[in-house]
């Protein structure tokens, strides 16, 4: 029989609880495209017509390994965020400020 998600949860201990909120933050912080399109509550169809688009473009996209920084950040833009380019190195991170006015 089904349980409630609810009801599993609240059986599980602080710790158990501690560790899978730090692993669903952390699968939260970094997925592919078409995830973030899902999770954001939007279709392929819904982003086309925000890019002026055919849906077929936006599934293109989504699959793509590689880009221009442009289509990335519109891509972003037409899901309500804005897109930050950083380095990371051991000693600290650079946000990169050349793509911030294309």
């Amino acid at each position: 029989m089904a349980r409630k998600f609810s009801e599993l949860t609240a059986k599980m201990s602080p710790e158990a609880r501690a560790r899978a909120d730090v692993m669903t933050k952390a699968m939260l912080a970094e997925m592919p495209l078409h995830e973030l399109r899902q999770a954001r509550g939007l279709t392929q169809r819904m982003l086309a017509e925000v890019l002026h688009v055919e849906q077929p473009s936006i599934a293109k996209m989504e699959k793509r390994t590689d880009m221009y920084m442009s289509t990335l950040r519109g891509f972003v833009q037409a899901m309500g965020g804005d897109l930050v380019v950083t380095a990371k190195f051991p000693d600290g991170d650079v946000r990169i400020s050349n793509f911030s006015e294309i």
